[in-house]
C-alpha cells in the first residue's frame, strides 16, 4: 500500500470561503487554511506540469505548460476560457444583475471593477482587495459603460498589478487613511454626468478586508516564489493570505505564494526539510532558495 507521502494530489487553486482561504483539489477535496498552519508540499518528482483545461472540459491533448505560468492553460484552452469571459469583454448578454466598485489595495492604487450580484464581495477577496465599497448595481452593459466611465473621466484603472499589491501589504495606511482615500474617490464618482440611468447608484459603504486576510501586524515579505518545477518543496507557516497569495514565514523571512502556481502539477506530502524553489526578491533581484 502505497504511504501518504506517495499519494499524489492536484491542486485546483485557491477559493475564499465565509470561514477563510480554502485550497481546493481534483474530486472535490478541501483543506481549509487557518493562521499559523504549517503549509508544506512538493512536487512528484519526474512530474510534468499540465493544462487545466477549461470551461470544465480537460484538455485534449493534455499540453505542457510553464512552471512560471499563473493560468496553468495552454494557449487553445486559455482562448476557450475567455471566449465567455465577462472580464474579457467577449459576454455581453449575460442576462444576470452586476455591481460595480472601486477597491483599494494600499495607496494611490485604486481600482474599478464589476462583478455579477449573486457572487457578492467573493471577487473582492480573489483579488486581494484591501478595501472595497460597491458603485452601483444594475444590467452587465450598464455596469460596463459605468466601468468605462470612471477610467476616462478619474483615470482608474481596472487592474493592478499582483506585485504591486504584493509590496505595500505590510505597510498598509491606518484604516482612516485608506477610508477617506477611497470614500473621497467613491464622491468623486458619484458626482459624474453620463451614469446609465439603468444603474442603481449605492451609497458608500466601505469593507475593510484586513482582518479577514490576517494583514494586520504582517512582517514584510522580502520576495515571492518564482516557479515550481518537479522534486521542488515549499514549506512555510501561515501567516496571512490575500487574493491568491498566502505570506508564508521561513527559515530566511517571510515569502509570498501566488497559488495559481499550483494547478497543473502533481503535488506530494512533504516533510520537515526546508522549501527547495528560488525566490525572485521584491526589487528586481533573483533570490535563491527558501
Amino acid at each position: 500500500m502505497a504511504s501518504a507521502a506517495d499519494r499524489t494530489w492536484r491542486s485546483t487553486g485557491l477559493r475564499w470561503s465565509a470561514h477563510g482561504p480554502v485550497l481546493t483539489w481534483d474530486g472535490g477535496r478541501e483543506s481549509g487554511l487557518a493562521w499559523g498552519k504549517r503549509v508544506a508540499f512538493g512536487v512528484a518528482v519526474g512530474a510534468v506540469r499540465t493544462c487545466v483545461g477549461a470551461r470544465g472540459h480537460p484538455c485534449a491533448v493534455r499540453a505542457a505548460v510553464p512552471g512560471r505560468s499563473t493560468g496553468a492553460r495552454c494557449e487553445e484552452c486559455a482562448r476557450m476560457d475567455r471566449a465567455h469571459s465577462v472580464a474579457a469583454d467577449t459576454y455581453a448578454d449575460d442576462p444576470r444583475p452586476y455591481s460595480v466598485y472601486l477597491a483599494w489595495f494600499g495607496p494611490g492604487m485604486v481600482k474599478v471593477g464589476i462583478t455579477a450580484v449573486e457572487r457578492g464581495s467573493a471577487r473582492l477577496m480573489e483579488q486581494g482587495a484591501v478595501l472595497f465599497s460597491w458603485l452601483g448595481r444594475g444590467p452587465l452593459m450598464a455596469a460596463r459603460r459605468t466601468e468605462e466611465l470612471l477610467r476616462a473621466a478619474l483615470d482608474v484603472p481596472d487592474r493592478i498589478p499582483y506585485a504591486d499589491k504584493r509590496a505595500v501589504r505590510a505597510a498598509l495606511p491606518e484604516p482612516a487613511v485608506r477610508v477617506a482615500e477611497l470614500g473621497e474617490l467613491h464622491a468623486r464618482a458619484r458626482r459624474l454626468a453620463g451614469w446609465p440611468e439603468s444603474l442603481e447608484r449605492a451609497p458608500f459603504e466601505p469593507v475593510d478586508h484586513t482582518r479577514v486576510f490576517g494583514l494586520a501586524g504582517l512582517p514584510p515579505a522580502y520576495g515571492s516564489v518564482g516557479e515550481l518545477a518537479p522534486g521542488a518543496r515549499v514549506s512555510g507557516e501561515l501567516l496571512a493570505a490575500a487574493g491568491p497569495d498566502l505570506h508564508l514565514a521561513t527559515v530566511r523571512g517571510v515569502v509570498v505564494l501566488d497559488t495559481r502556481l499550483l494547478p497543473g502539477w502533481e503535488l506530494t506530502a512533504a516533510g520537515d526539510g526546508g522549501s527547495t524553489v528560488p525566490v525572485r526578491e521584491f526589487g528586481g533581484v533573483q533570490g535563491g532558495l527558501f
